[in-house]
């Protein structure tokens, strides 16, 4: 018994169901990386899905904290959703944040999706400390 479902692509790209497709091929080829092969198959196929996923899970926790400021009489402070990317040297975590980044913040509930690179945390806690 396994805690982790397995799909293969066509059930995985089912799960797009009727979300609609807000990137042009413009725009996809501007957020895929150097060397990168990135089509319009592909994001439909593999980031619509998981995009629907992550929206599923944000709208949730937003839902959450809402009855729990509610609960507890609290004027709603900002907590940020934060999805974090890892993996080994040139796998593709660059393009996959770009291309989750554009589809994240074409969903109608999400005000501000922003991207925060290693380097970019790295310069700030510098600064920071």
């Amino acid at each position: 018994m396994t805690p982790y479902l397995q799909f293969d692509r066509n059930q995985w790209a089912a799960l797009r169901d009727s979300v609609p497709m807000t990137l042009s091929e413009d725009e996809i080829a501007r957020l895929k990386g150097i060397n990168e092969d990135l089509s319009l198959e592909e994001v439909a196929e593999i980031y619509l899905p998981l995009s629907r996923l992550l929206n599923f899970y944000i709208s949730s926790n937003l839902r959450r904290q809402a009855v729990l400021e509610q609960f507890l009489g609290t004027n709603g402070q900002r907590i940020p959703y934060i999805i974090s990317i890892a993996g080994s040297v040139a796998v593709g975590k660059s393009t996959t944040a770009r291309v989750l980044q554009a589809l994240l913040s074409r969903w109608p509930e999400h005000r501000r999706v922003e991207l925060i690179t290693t380097d970019e945390w790295l310069a700030f806690t510098l600064i920071r400390f």
